[in-house]
């Protein structure tokens, strides 16, 4: 089944943008001065689950649609996007990795890399505050200065080896920009940033509600997220692999 590279990003999106920083020099306290900006560790440690929906326009590629994001604590995510009349799913259980294939309509397990993928993405609130549960560090990379705005700069990086680079705005405390090497529509890897705007306050948690990516350079895609709702008792069984 072919691995869409939206499903990566917003992983990687939520995953890292319910945090900002902090003017520390050591990537603990940055990582503290982030959770506590973004609404605090009691308002995270109170999330159990989360769900985004809203749109998406595909740029390079001309197409438009709407998609909806489901994660559940510790370590469970679904994404519905609907493109063309397609309905495309992913999902990870806690164990296994599955899939809708759109053009099938057949329900396949993934396997590999794609899989490790899906389980990094999957990883919640649980994983920012305790990220040496996970094997995930981070390391601070000093600040840069990009069209007169100060961002601090963290190096995230997982288990697997998998790392991205998180710019930190030194004003607001909330995430600029995400860099990490990324598969295209051509399954080749390539240099990708992520863009996050347009926070809002939701429940006591500061959350980006739109989204733009970049892939070597050029526009790829943008995602704005019209409704964000925690702890609405999500169901176990709304992971599990469909027969």
């Amino acid at each position: 089944m072919k691995k869409f590279t939206i499903f990566c990003v917003v992983g990687l999106f939520l995953l890292t943008s319910l945090t900002s920083p902090g003017l520390a020099q050591s990537a603990k306290d940055i990582l503290d001065k982030m959770i506590k900006a973004q609404g605090g560790k009691a308002n995270l440690e109170k999330i159990k689950d989360t769900t985004m929906s809203g749109t998406l326009e595909m740029v390079s590629m001309g197409l438009s649609g709407s998609l909806t994001f489901y994660q559940k604590e510790p370590n469970k995510m679904r994404m519905d996007m609907e493109l063309m009349g397609m309905v495309i799913t992913q999902a990870y259980d806690g164990e296994i990795a599955w899939g809708l294939d759109p053009s099938t309509g057949s329900i396949q397990e993934m396997a590999g890399e794609q899989a490790k993928d899906m389980e990094r993405m999957a990883l919640g609130n649980d994983s920012i505050l305790h990220p040496e549960k996970y094997g995930i560090t981070y390391s601070y990379k000093g600040k840069e200065t990009i069209e007169g705005q100060d961002y601090y700069i963290l190096e995230q990086v997982f288990e697997d080896g998998f790392s991205a680079t998180m710019y930190i705005d030194a004003k607001t405390y909330l995430m600029y920009k995400t860099i990490s090497k990324a598969p295209n529509q051509m399954g080749i890897e390539v240099d990708q940033e992520v863009f996050t705007t347009d926070y809002r306050k939701v429940e006591g948690m500061m959350v980006a509600h739109e989204m733009r990516i970049m892939q070597d350079g050029e526009e790829f895609l943008t995602m704005i997220f019209t409704e964000v709702a925690f702890n609405t008792g999500l169901e176990e069984s709304l992971f599990k692999k469909e027969e």
